[in-house]
């Protein structure tokens, strides 16, 4: 009987060690916290949390929100292809007081933040980038 497994499969590069998420974690609450962010999460693919930091007001249910949140991106990523798009590489969501922005940081992790109307979604997203861009160096 044959085995479905693949001995040439690959594993993801990307190691955190303490160091580095230190690091990380100083970029989310330099960038985006201190900012007016209430509350940002660096997540896999899966909806693993690796990294969250607040600003100490955050009462969501942060598990539930990261695996939904990597779902939706699945998804959003699904339609992508149907339209002919590479990818959709970010997501916004508005609400009423809360609002929730997800940017892939690269192919195995989400960046995704909550942040109320004292944030304006030009400011967030330059925060964003730039966030994502100290967190890319970090891992080369």
């Amino acid at each position: 009987m044959g085995s479905d497994y693949d001995d040439n499969a690959s594993f993801s590069d990307f190691s955190l060690g303490p160091e580095q998420l230190e690091a990380i974690e100083s970029v989310l609450q330099e960038e985006l916290i201190d900012s007016g962010v209430h509350s940002v999460m660096v997540i896999d693919m899966a909806g693993n949390i690796i990294s969250q930091l607040d600003n100490g007001n955050c009462d969501h249910d942060l598990y539930s929100l990261a695996a939904l949140a990597s779902a939706n991106f699945a998804a959003v990523d699904t339609m992508a292809k149907i339209v002919g798009e590479e990818e959709f590489s970010l997501l916004f969501h508005k609400g009423e007081s809360e609002n929730i922005h997800f940017s892939k940081i690269n192919a195995e992790f989400l960046l995704i933040t909550i942040f109320g109307k004292d944030v304006t979604l030009g400011i967030l997203r330059l925060k964003v980038a730039e966030a994502i861009q100290k967190i890319n160096a970090i891992w080369e």
